[in-house]
């Protein structure tokens, strides 16, 4: 287990403490084996744990889940990550494969193209604001 040297009153020691359990000590000392019995319990040291709260669990958004009604579409995130650059506004007229705005995920710049043709009805983020893998970032119908 641990191993020390000691010197008491000038004189060495090798001490190599071989095993631990409760107040029961097994050590060797330049040698010798030793069993001994110590006054009180050496108590373990405990590593911590991490405790979190626990999280709704998301869904992926799917295509039924991203129509409000016949016309209108949702355009979700598909990481979570930094809104960098809106391309578009209220009132834009898009098609497929347009880019609708840049996102940063994973260290990594992302286009969010536009899947169906529409005009943009709703922008629902803004610049510089996070969001999280399923976050309507848009209404096109």
């Amino acid at each position: 287990m641990k191993k020390y040297k000691l010197k008491i009153n000038g004189n060495s020691y090798h001490v190599h403490i071989k095993d631990v359990e409760g107040n029961n000590v097994s050590l060797e000392v330049n040698g010798s084996l030793y069993e001994v019995e110590m006054e009180s319990e050496v108590k373990k040291v405990k590593t911590p744990k991490l405790v979190r709260s626990q999280m709704k669990e998301t869904q992926k958004p799917t295509a039924d889940s991203l129509k409000t009604s016949e016309s209108t579409r949702k355009v979700a995130a598909p990481l979570p990550g930094v809104i960098l650059k809106v391309q578009v506004k209220d009132g834009d007229v898009v098609k497929v494969g347009d880019i609708l705005m840049v996102m940063e995920a994973m260290k990594m710049e992302n286009n969010i193209l536009a899947e169906s043709s529409g005009t943009i009805t709703s922008i629902k983020v803004k610049e510089g604001e996070s969001v999280l893998q399923g976050d309507i970032l848009m209404e096109i119908e």
